[in-house]
């Protein structure tokens, strides 16, 4: 294999070249001088290009990978299949090649195994997200850095070979010991020597955890509910209680519901859930403090933990930060309300804590799925220019619609609906500032006056409607650029005087005539449908739109009127 890799390497950039000899060839050479006969050359090694040839190897490495194989050889397989994926030159090679890689290893076990002085090597993990929810592109093998200095965070990328990275506890750590407070209604469990002192209960709950005051814990300080989220929300499993003596395990470790998955928090420690085993190099399984959850956990990525593998907050002091993303530097308002998890933060409290306690929406949502406050979030998300996970899972808009439809809210509950969803942010921590606040108080009155008047018995909502996106220039349009659910139903225009096929095509004489005043009105909140310049702009967006029967809103186009639009774009739209 040695042999393989290094004709893999012809012909390829420096920086490949490099993190060819970092994370391939060096733990291959150390595995040769453990197994020599592992690491003999393979047939062909020197036929094909170089990225055919990297590919190949990849392939082979994969094969090779079992629960049982040596940590040299996951950490090569790792970087081999992050760079067989990144220099594959599309995005859909690169999608078939993961799946290729995803079908090989699909037998091998889910886990991360401990690299000595060398990173976490995650086998059969697909979720890897960011601090905002966003998902990363996961390989069936992965290399994650935690010596804090690869270059290609939170991939590692062998520089943990170069600056002597030790991955050993230290003596000085906080000490590993398990306290008990026992307060009126619940008992908290609190284990220092596991904290990763993130704030989650400090910040969300001062009265209970309360920092720089003796005892830390006063379980007494706050309602049993808000207690319960505390401890659940505990990233590092520092943190249990019990109820009537009897600890509540199952409540704290989430019953196992949790998708496994892994997050890289901003500039902060990888957040594991969902039960994923933690091993050795050997396999065997890590050593854990007491108390501590099986099913979550927090791992040291800054490289100075002194309870490593595990995060003891030592982030915090070496100001630990990751690269600055090299955009505009204009955070959308998803990115500035803190991404899918400070929305999904913010929604959970909304239905658990206020929700249940108001006389008009308690029975509104007494029947509400086991997985609504996630849905509303992705929900919130998309519409904040974030991922659109909501459209992706649910539907989009028209979901969205379903879920009003018939419901006749009254103008009282849609207050009270927004005033304990901006206590909800508020409780959540989501940015406070006023440039978040105006934005996010504009879509929330928005699109409550809507789902109002959709669910009226006499609406009559227009079906296929684009997602809202809600930025910090957006706004609702003018009163006229949206058709009300409430207004009378227009007549639908079927007749319309179509050009024959040999005709010239013109916005004027042929495009204008398909488009009905109800959806020029319903679209002028984005553009003008009967404006050539706007139309032309948007053309292959809205010809999408109309072959997918998305466009119009209420009834879709006889075949005719999409095939004299898609002709009039592929003509070169002309006015």
């Amino acid at each position: 294999m040695l042999a393989l890799v290094a004709a893999a390497g012809r012909e390829q950039p420096s920086d490949v070249e490099d993190r060819l000899a970092r994370s391939v060839t060096r733990p291959l050479k150390a595995l040769d001088a453990r197994f020599p006969a592992t690491a003999k050359p393979a047939d062909n090694a020197s036929e094909g290009t170089a990225q055919a040839d990297l590919w190949d190897v990849a392939q082979r490495a994969t094969t090779l990978c079992s629960d049982s194989a040596p940590v040299e050889l996951v950490e090569a397989t790792a970087a081999l299949q992050d760079l067989a994926c990144r220099l594959a030159g599309s995005d859909t090679a690169a999608q078939q090649r993961r799946a290729w890689l995803q079908e090989q290893s699909r037998d091998a076990g889910r886990g991360i195994r401990l690299s000595p002085n060398g990173p976490l090597l995650v086998t059969n993990v697909d979720r890897l997200t960011s601090w905002l929810g966003e998902v990363l592109p996961a390989n069936p093998v992965m290399a994650l850095c935690r010596c804090g200095a690869s270059a290609s965070k939170p991939f590692c990328d062998g520089t943990h070979a170069t600056i002597g990275f030790k991955d050993g506890k230290d003596a000085a750590r906080v000490p590993d010991r398990r306290d008990t407070y026992a307060g009126e209604q619940v008992t908290i469990f609190d284990n220092r020597g596991l904290c990763q002192h993130s704030g989650f209960c400090s910040d969300r709950l001062p009265t209970v955890f309360r920092v720089k005051l003796e005892p830390f814990v006063a379980p007494s300080g706050g309602r049993m509910d808000e207690i319960i989220r505390a401890v659940r929300d505990c990233p590092s499993g520092a943190l249990g209680y019990a109820i009537d003596g009897v600890e509540q395990r199952d409540s704290t470790d989430w019953h196992g519901t949790r998708q496994p998955g892994i997050e890289v928090s901003k500039d902060g420690p990888y957040r594991i859930v969902g039960s994923i085993p933690l091993m050795e190099a050997d396999g065997s399984a890590v050593a854990r403090d007491e108390g501590a959850s099986l099913e979550h956990c927090a791992l040291c990525r800054c490289g100075h933990s002194q309870n490593k593998p595990f995060c003891s907050g030592m982030h915090w002091y070496v100001e630990f930060k990751d690269p600055v993303a090299t955009s505009d530097g204009t955070p959308t308002v998803f990115d500035w309300a803190g991404g899918l998890p400070a929305l999904t933060r913010m929604t959970r409290i909304f239905y658990e804590k206020y929700v249940p306690n108001d006389d008009l929406l308690a029975p509104l949502f007494a029947n509400m799925a086991p997985d609504h406050p996630e849905r509303v979030a992705k929900w919130l998300a998309e519409v904040f220019c974030g991922p659109n996970y909501y459209s992706e899972e649910y539907g989009g808009y028209s979901r969205m619609l379903s879920q009003h439809v018939g419901k006749a809210l009254t103008e009282e509950m849609r207050q009270r609906w927004v005033s304990l969803l901006q206590l909800s942010a508020h409780d959540a921590g989501l940015p406070n500032d006023p440039e978040f606040a105006s934005v996010f108080e504009a879509y929330i009155q928005w699109g409550s006056r809507l789902a109002v008047e959709n669910s009226q018995t006499q609406s009559h909502p227009p079906q296929h409607m684009p997602m809202p996106h809600w930025g910090w220039e957006t706004s609702a349009g003018p009163p006229a650029a949206r058709v009300s659910a409430l207004a009378p139903q227009e007549k639908v225009e079927t007749e319309v005087a179509l050009p024959n096929a040999e005709e010239p095509l013109h916005f004027e004489a042929h495009i204008k005539p398909l488009f009905r005043s109800r959806d020029r009105q319903s679209m002028l909140f984005m553009f003008d449908l009967w404006k050539y310049a706007d139309v032309a702009k948007n053309a292959q967006a809205i010809l999408e739109q109309v072959k997918s029967r998305a466009m119009p809103c209420d009834e879709a186009w006889p075949k005719e009127r999409v095939d004299v639009f898609a002709r009039w774009v592929e003509q070169g739209p002309s006015e």
